[in-house]
């Protein structure tokens, strides 16, 4: 499609759950619901939503640590064929501030690098520090991401051979209201119990995976309004994890088996005490990129209603975000389906047209 030329979307434009539209016009890029006067158009037909936002992703990541940048690039470009148009890097070493001046990848809202406990988590992702220091990478990280910051809150003790928080209560809280002053919100990786209600109490904004989520903390996070990043298609890996450390960490395996098993019912009981829950992968570490149909399609069948899911990686999370969807005058990122993803999620794993600031892409 030349400079000049408008796309015409035509079907059925789902601007929120229950507001569609018949068509819309992309003119210079961004989005119109008034005819323009020109010759030159391009029809696509279908379903359209807003593109996919995945919000816990990492680009620039892999199994081993930072990647290079024609990595980085492949990683985006997997995400952007799913669908995937906003990313929330939720903590990366690499420096992918170029993506930015690429029209043709995903946008992305970073968490700077994750800020982890010495010796307390994956070799070369994460600033490794004590808590003395934990103020002053928080507002480092506040300073170089796009508005969030990342915490590992919980990982293997290995003096006790399982899951444990890594920050005392105190120092988290320091830390958050650091980055609240700096205007940036922060979010935890916890897979297990001990450390939520020390960060929700200490005001942290999200917590990502939120297995160790019982009837006890979800309360908690629903009376502060703390949402929840499941990873469902992560937390499937569990059960292999487990396997590999059960004769060195057999009460870490066992707990992580626990908490894989209970996994639907914590997400069903958060979403039903009015917890947000969004969508996120968890791809960049060892699990691939463009994996957001199948995390939709993970959270319906842990019994959240297909629309909410679907609002939660299109206009849900976009809100949520701080960016737009379908409206007059956004750039126009969306993507075309053959039918109504409200009717089965699984439409989303296949997408007919990838829009990305007003191009055709995919």
């Amino acid at each position: 499609m030349s400079d000049q030329a408008v796309l015409h979307v035509k079907g059925r434009v789902l601007v929120g759950a229950d507001d569609v539209r018949d068509e819309l016009w992309v003119v210079g890029g961004r989005i119109s619901y008034e005819r323009p006067g020109a010759r030159d158009i391009r029809t696509v037909e279908g379903w359209a939503l807003p593109g996919l936002v995945d919000a816990h992703c990492h680009v620039g990541l892999d199994a081993h640590g930072p990647v290079p940048d024609d990595v980085s690039e492949k990683q985006a470009l997997t995400d952007r064929e799913a669908g995937t148009l906003l990313i929330r890097d939720a903590g990366s070493p690499s420096d992918t501030r170029w993506i930015d001046d690429r029209a043709d990848l995903p946008k992305i809202i970073r968490a700077g690098r994750h800020i982890a406990r010495t010796r307390r988590y994956i070799r070369n992702y994460a600033h490794e520090i004590e808590p003395e220091d934990l103020v002053a990478y928080v507002a480092q990280e506040a300073r170089r991401g796009d508005g969030w910051v990342k915490l590992v809150g919980d990982w293997i003790d290995r003096e006790t051979g399982d899951l444990s928080a890594c920050w005392p209560r105190e120092a988290a809280a320091a830390a958050i209201a650091e980055a609240h002053r700096l205007g940036a919100r922060v979010t935890a990786h916890c897979f297990a119990e001990d450390s939520l209600r020390d960060l929700v109490e200490a005001g942290i904004d999200c917590v990502e995976h939120a297995t160790g989520l019982t009837e006890e903390t979800i309360p908690l996070f629903a009376s502060r309004g703390v949402a929840i990043v499941p990873t469902l298609v992560n937390i499937a890996t569990f059960p292999r994890l487990a396997a590999g450390g059960e004769t060195k960490y057999p009460r870490w395996s066992a707990h992580m088996r626990a908490l894989h098993e209970r996994r639907y019912d914590t997400v069903r009981a958060a979403y039903d005490a009015g917890v947000p829950v969004y969508v996120g992968t968890d791809a960049g570490g060892s699990l691939a990129h463009g994996l957001v149909a199948g995390e939709v399609a993970e959270l319906v069948t842990a019994g959240i209603p297909p629309v909410e899911a679907l609002s939660a990686t299109a206009w849900g999370a976009r809100r949520w975000l701080g960016r737009p969807g379908l409206d007059e005058g956004a750039p126009a990122d969306l993507v075309v389906y053959e039918g109504d993803p409200r009717a089965d999620v699984r439409v989303l794993a296949a997408p007919r047209r990838v829009v990305l600031n007003g191009r055709v892409v995919g």
